[in-house]
Formats: structure tokens, sequence, C-alpha cells
């Protein structure tokens, strides 16, 4: 298993059955892509971000990271950010969290797991900001808010990049969304946390948290 050929041998029969259905398939990928999606999502195995939104290669520009976190600092993001913005003219960036996401479920537990810790305090930060609020919410409903309180803080990030600031600036066509997918059914939720314009930004900001608690404390 060194060489791992079950996966080689797996890539020829996607790609034969690819080609079996349209033969031009990978003649036209190679030329160029085209996306008019950004999603920035989890590293999660189990959130694959194609195959969730039913898009073919080229349709769709991908970040991920643990917890799909958008930082100021993460050169990374920002430069995946930058081409999907201003080269490839992306028209909608998407911060896709998870339900049952085990980076968010970590912070929520004060676990321990070495070098993570420090990525995840992003994620504390959520957490310690939304305290009150957070120990009012169920138990059992408590990691489900912090998961979406965390997409929401992320799509703020996002739009305060100078990335998406110019893009808005220079009246480009951009629109930041956040949504959490559920492992359980498949299904994406939309967090009605949707962003257009450096105005939008507050007020969107308060009122996708406040539905968070006023869905999740009955």
């Amino acid at each position: 298993m060194k060489k791992l050929k079950n996966l080689f041998d797996n890539n020829r029969l996607w790609a034969e059955r690819t080609k079996q259905n349209d033969p031009d398939f990978f003649a036209t990928l190679s030329k160029q892509q085209n996306p008019e999606y950004l999603w920035i999502g989890c590293s999660d195995s189990r959130v694959p971000a194609n195959e969730i939104v039913d898009l073919l290669p080229g349709e769709l520009f991908v970040h991920r990271n643990v917890a799909n976190i958008v930082v100021h600092t993460d050169h990374n993001c920002l430069s995946v950010m930058q081409y999907a913005v201003e080269v490839l003219k992306v028209k909608h960036i998407m911060v896709v969290g998870h339900y049952g996401c085990g980076g968010v479920q970590a912070v929520l537990n004060d676990a321990k797991f070495g070098l993570i810790d420090n990525w995840l305090r992003h994620v504390g930060d959520i957490k310690e900001k939304h305290m009150t609020q957070l120990n009012a919410v169920p138990e059992e409903k408590r990691l489900d808010a912090l998961i979406e309180l965390n997409v929401i803080e992320q799509v703020r990030n996002v739009c305060r990049t100078n990335i998406v600031q110019e893009a808005w600036l220079r009246g480009q066509n951009l629109t930041v969304h956040g949504w959490v997918y559920g492992l359980v059914n498949g299904h994406l939720h939309d967090l009605e946390s949707v962003v257009t314009c450096t105005d939008e930004m507050a007020d969107t900001y308060k009122s996708a948290a406040q539905r968070v608690f006023d869905r999740n404390i009955k």
C-alpha cells in the first residue's frame, strides 16, 4: 500500500466513466475555470463542497480549513479570496459550517489537542463574546448555536477584508452568504447572513446572531 494503488485505480475508473458520459469533459475543463462561487468551508472529510451543491469541477472555487475560519492574518485564505474576487470575478462567497463540527465542539468543551488549539482560539473568542446568551441555550442545542455563530462571525470577517471592501467600492457585484450543512440529512441551512455592501454589514450581523438565540432558546 506504499503507493496507494487503490486510489490510482479509483482515479482511472472515475476518469473513464466521466469521459464516457461526456467525451469533451476534460478537454473543456483543461482550458479554463469560470466559477461564480467561492466556498469557504471546513476541512471535515464529510463535507465535499462540489457534491453538496451538485456542481461540476470548474464551477466552484474552494478554500477549506478547520472550522471554516477567516482571519486577517491567514494569507492562504486571503490569497484564495483575492484570486477568486479579482481574477475569477466570483459573484458569491459562501462561508459554510456544518453541524457536528469537531473543531467547534472542542472549543465548547474546552478540550485541548495541541497546536490546533491556537487556531481554534478564534472560535473561543466567539464563545466568550456570546457566553451569557450561550449559557441560556439548552445544553443539547449549544453546539449548534456556536457553530451558527461561528459562521456568522466569519461572514463578517470576509466582509471586512480589504479584498471585499475594495470590490464593493469599485461596484463589483459580490454577495457574501452564511450557511450550515447538516450531516444527518445532507441539507444546507441558510442563516440569513447575507451581505451585498458595506452598509449592510452591521445590521445583518446583529439580526443573524439574534436569530440564532431566538431559534435555540425556547
